[in-house]
């Protein structure tokens, strides 16, 4: 077996209703200054409220900064990072979806290290910590509670910025599936599948090693068989449990392996056209693993293992071409738009890939990718997705 390091947070608490164990968390940490960095939704709806109360209930006066983005800028990190510096803040509390959470570790390293975001942008590794980051995942996706990722998008030149390093790794997360029983089906099928996608490339990753493995398949045995599930029941309290662990889990691998070409090639359509995070993935899954699969057959086969829609005594050939069939039914049948569904325009999209494939190669994951494609074979595939939703 060859040597690997594997990163977690320190502290993970997973159940329902395990978010109302922040005030005891934060005291076992010895903290007790905190930003809460959440959005507009959790704000207006009264769930960051609720955790200000719990705090507020055993002695902790907590700030709390709602106007994170959907996909956090470089702009959007300078302002709440300004609103952290104006407290007296020991540590970031990261509460939502990726963006949040994603925003919480960019502060959290900027406010101790000072700079701009694009400073910190891959292949730069950052692991000398910032504030400490508690997260608390209000969905079923990004994984981020337990990443040591962040995505900034770069507004200047509509780059989203891959940072990495162990200061971006949350000391502790707070997985609690309750607070996924009113996600929308779109955000509940775009997170959903980003979850997949993270299991995945982490498996198949030039990377991957025996700690990411055992957490990416176990990611696919929870998602697979629950993702319609959450999509024709949101209230299936079952099915929003094996989702929320599946996905933690799949964070877990990718952290501890890589991402690979979908994210890479991701990242750029959702920095040019604002096309949700998940949901470019989404868009990309199918081709992508059709693209790659050739390179690591088995790798691919014991995914669709994994995710039950092969046989285990079935050949590694007949279980990639279900894996792909899977892929495109998933997309189909949770309604996933293409590039010009979704309002692209084919000009633009057309005019730009060149400057998507950089971008997607400059990222870095394209390099974990089973098969590591050319410029021109990136601006293919591009092709390809738009041609297959035309």
């Amino acid at each position: 077996m060859m040597a690997f390091q594997a990163a977690l947070p320190r502290i993970i608490r997973v159940g329902g209703g395990v978010s109302r164990d922040l005030p005891s968390l934060l005291d076992m940490l010895g903290l007790d200054r905190p930003l809460i960095v959440t959005d507009r939704f959790l704000a207006d709806s009264g769930k960051a409220a609720m955790l200000v109360e719990g705090l507020k209930a055993a002695g902790i006066n907590a700030r709390v900064f709602a106007d994170t983005v959907p996909e956090p800028t470089a702009a959007s990190i300078e302002v709440a990072r300004a609103f952290l510096e104006a407290g007296e803040h020991d540590c970031v509390v990261g509460f939502g979806g990726g963006s949040p959470i994603d925003s919480a570790k960019a502060i959290a390293v900027l406010a101790v290290h000072g700079g701009q975001c694009r400073d910190y942008k891959a292949p730069h590794l950052q692991d000398q910590s910032g504030l400490p980051v508690v997260a608390i995942p209000t969905t079923a996706g990004t994984g981020s509670e337990a990443t040591r990722f962040t995505i900034i998008t770069d507004e200047v030149s509509d780059e989203k910025m891959l940072m990495a390093g162990m200061a971006y790794l949350p000391v502790a997360a707070l997985v609690d599936y309750e607070l996924t029983l009113t996600m929308p089906p779109r955000l509940t099928a775009d997170t959903g599948i980003d979850a997949l996608t993270h299991a995945m490339e982490a498996y198949v990753s030039r990377k991957a090693n025996a700690f990411s493995d055992s957490f990416a398949l176990s990611a696919m045995r929870a998602i697979a068989p629950n993702l319609r599930q959450v999509w024709a029941d949101p209230q299936d309290r079952a099915a929003r449990e094996a989702m929320m662990f599946g996905s933690m889990q799949a964070g877990i691998a990718f952290s501890n392996a890589s991402v690979a070409l979908v994210h890479g090639m991701s990242r750029p359509i959702g920095a040019h056209f604002h096309v949700p995070h998940g949901l470019s993935n989404a868009m990309l899954l199918p081709a992508i693993t059709a693209f790659s699969a050739p390179a690591a057959l088995k790798r691919y086969a014991d995914c669709a293992r994994a995710m039950g829609v092969a046989d285990r005594d079935e050949g590694d050939q007949g279980a990639v071409g279900k894996l792909i069939d899977e892929l495109e039914r998933i997309n189909a049948e949770l309604q996933v738009p293409s590039p010009a569904a979704f309002g692209i325009d084919a000009s633009q999209w057309d005019r730009l890939l060149p400057v998507m494939a950089r971008q997607a190669l400059a990222s870095g994951s394209p390099g974990n990718n089973p098969l590591v494609p050319s410029e021109a074979e990136i601006i293919a595939l591009y092709r390809r997705v738009w041609a297959a939703g035309a």
